[in-house]
């Protein structure tokens, strides 16, 4: 494997792009779906069509499934904060709220992040971090302030699904640090359609569901295929190349995308606040990364 660094080359960037695009089509696809499917239901279909593409992949590569209970416990607990509880609590949001203000509460995962790392006592927290997490902080009550009570609602589902990939980061880093990215993403899917399959059988019982329209089926493959299985390819490829450090750039290119895609597919209207929210996050997770102010120190002066 390629030792990753800091440069990121033209076919980095491209990839980041390309990255970007695809979890943006996630909440764009989301919208499209929801008109004919619950929430569940949805989210079983995806994370099982993903890992169904997933599991040859693997195989192909060479991973082997894991042993006995032991050997699935970590990637059942990975996938329910980093599949279950994210995925059924943005789709259910996007039910009171636009895409492209899901995918700018979506931003605040770094922070989220940072938090849960700082709290279980796996990183500190440096002077940078916190004003990262501040002005985080304020860019959220932007995004709240004015909003009427079903907006809160999707909201709170947003921050919600933010605050669970910040746990499962930490169960990663603690239980599976060691496995492929590949075998980590397909196992946590396959541990993931097992919990969907009980829990949409028993809300949202799909099998009484009217046969959803060819849509909402070309949305549900997108999704899967292109949104969640294809997306974590990119993301390893780019991981691989550049580190983890340039992969959550991602994280700044999203909201833009998705409020974009969100005008022109699903014609949803963009409000001032939601911009002026996505600016001030995006703001927060430039000085958490921090790189902005070598930039600024090694620019040269004027003469």
């Amino acid at each position: 494997m390629a030792v990753p660094n800091d440069r990121m080359d033209p076919r980095d960037w491209s990839l980041l792009g390309l990255l970007s695009l695809l979890w943006s089509g996630s909440f764009i696809f989301n919208g499209l779906a929801l008109k004919e499917l619950p929430p569940l239901t949805l989210v079983l279909l995806r994370i099982a069509l993903a890992a169904a593409i997933l599991l040859p992949v693997s195989r192909l590569s060479g991973i082997g499934m894991p042993r006995g209970i032991g050997g699935w416990r970590p990637y059942f607990a990975v996938a329910l904060f980093n599949n279950v509880v994210p995925f059924c609590l943005i789709v259910i949001g996007q039910t009171y709220i636009t895409s492209g203000l899901a995918a700018v509460l979506n931003a605040t995962t770094p922070l989220f992040t940072i938090a849960v790392m700082a709290a279980a006592g796996e990183e500190s927290l440096s002077a940078r971090r916190v004003a990262g997490l501040i002005v985080g902080l304020a860019g959220v009550v932007i995004l709240r302030g004015g909003s009427d009570m079903d907006a809160g609602y999707g909201i709170l589902f947003g921050l919600g699904a933010s605050l669970s990939y910040g746990i499962a980061a930490l169960l990663v880093r603690r239980h599976l640090a060691n496995s492929p990215p590949l075998a980590t993403a397909t196992f946590q899917l396959s541990a993931s359609s097992v919990m969907m399959l009980v829990i949409a059988g028993i809300v949202d019982q799909p099998w009484q569901l009217p046969m959803p329209g060819l849509q909402t089926w070309l949305s549900i493959c997108a999704l899967a295929a292109l949104s969640t299985a294809f997306a974590y390819i990119v993301f390893f490829q780019v991981l691989r190349r550049s580190g983890a450090t340039n992969v959550t750039l991602v994280t700044l290119m999203i909201p833009l995308t998705t409020i974009l895609l969100g005008y022109l597919v699903l014609a949803e209207s963009i409000a001032l606040r939601e911009i002026l929210g996505a600016l001030v996050i995006g703001s927060a997770l430039l000085v958490i990364d921090g790189r902005i102010f070598n930039v600024l120190r090694v620019a040269p002066r004027a003469s």
